[in-house]
């Protein structure tokens, strides 16, 4: 099994932006990868490019921030696993946003991390708290349900069943595989379609 997650704590990063669709956090044509590093620093590409440096991830501020804050409707689009690998690989561990696509959100606890949903003006306060002050350290803490900032807490909500997965280690499918390795062995055991003869 996978390690409980029961808090994430580090500095923020605003994005600003409802509909923030998966092919803008990675673009395609980094779809060609063989494994998935290296694509931290292509998330975002386009849209920093077309930003000329003004891009949150391109900012000094926030580089090295662990904690993404967005709006609505984030990682829409398509299904690629490939966008929550990005983020990942630049450094994100959890996101706080309005709502997110459920594939995405899918996707995030496939890899551990938690994204908790908030009101737009938690959101927006939250967004206005990390850019007026970059170094604002955030705990977010998914068993209280909150996100503190200095001596401000804000509320911040993550479904049962996927909030249940990080509090108690199973969001990790891969590792319970690993961990009930011997369950599955005698499972197969009595499987039809795994016992057949050679002569067959």
């Amino acid at each position: 099994m996978g390690s409980e997650i029961t808090r994430v704590s580090g500095h923020g990063i605003p994005l600003k932006g409802s509909d923030i669709d998966t092919d803008r956090i990675i673009p395609a044509r980094f779809l060609r990868c063989v494994t998935f590093d290296g694509l931290g620093q292509h998330v975002f590409a386009d849209d920093r490019q077309q930003a000329n440096g003004q891009h949150s991830f391109d900012q000094p501020q926030y580089q090295g921030a662990e904690i993404l804050v967005v709006n609505s409707n984030f990682g829409c689009g398509s299904s690629r696993e490939h966008a929550p690998q990005a983020l990942a690989k630049w450094g994100i561990q959890a996101l706080i946003g309005e709502s997110f696509a459920e594939i995405f959100f899918g996707n995030c606890v496939a890899l551990g991390i938690p994204c908790l949903t908030a009101t737009p003006e938690t959101v927006e306060q939250l967004q206005t708290a990390i850019a007026t002050t970059p170094q604002l350290s955030l705990v977010l803490d998914l068993v209280a349900q909150r996100v503190t900032g200095g001596d401000r807490q804000w509320p911040a909500h993550l479904a049962d069943g996927a909030r249940h997965m990080f509090l108690g280690g199973t969001w990790d499918s891969c590792g319970q595989l690993v961990a009930n390795v011997d369950q599955v062995r005698a499972t197969m055991q009595h499987l039809p379609y795994l016992s057949w003869s050679a002569a067959s």
